[in-house]
């Protein structure tokens, strides 16, 4: 019976550091696969890094107006100004629609008025 019990113990100890060597394994390549991208979103974030400075450069103001001096020509390009830009009391905003059912009164107040016309003063008003 001694043997049994020790047999079991053993077997039990066997499994255990069968199953603590199969965890430690799969932590050691959790841990790789995340030092790995670590290192690609480190690299990603260098080239975002040199594009923004490459793109920086590429667009300065001065670089840009001469690009637009030497192909003038073909492109006809012209700096804008404040000439380029209306006013907004000039835009055409649509006309809200209003539904009412028949016989049904609409409150107006202020500018709302001028717009929709005005309100008989003549009709009875409660």
């Amino acid at each position: 019976m001694k043997g049994l019990l020790y047999l079991l113990t053993a077997l039990g100890v066997i499994g255990l550091a069968a199953w603590a060597y199969r965890e430690n394994h799969l932590t050691q390549q959790a841990m790789n696969e995340r030092r790995a991208l670590e290192r690609e979103i480190a690299e990603l974030q260098l080239a975002i890094s040199i594009q923004r400075t490459e793109w920086a450069y590429l667009n300065r103001p001065d670089r840009l107006r001469d690009l637009v001096e030497v192909n003038f020509e073909r492109l006809r390009l012209v700096p804008v100004t404040g000439a380029h830009f209306g006013e907004i009391g000039v835009i055409a905003y649509p006309m809200p629609e209003i539904r009412t059912e028949p016989g049904e009164t609409i409150e107006t107040f202020g500018q709302i008025e001028q717009l929709f016309g005005t309100r008989d003063v003549t009709e009875d008003t409660p």
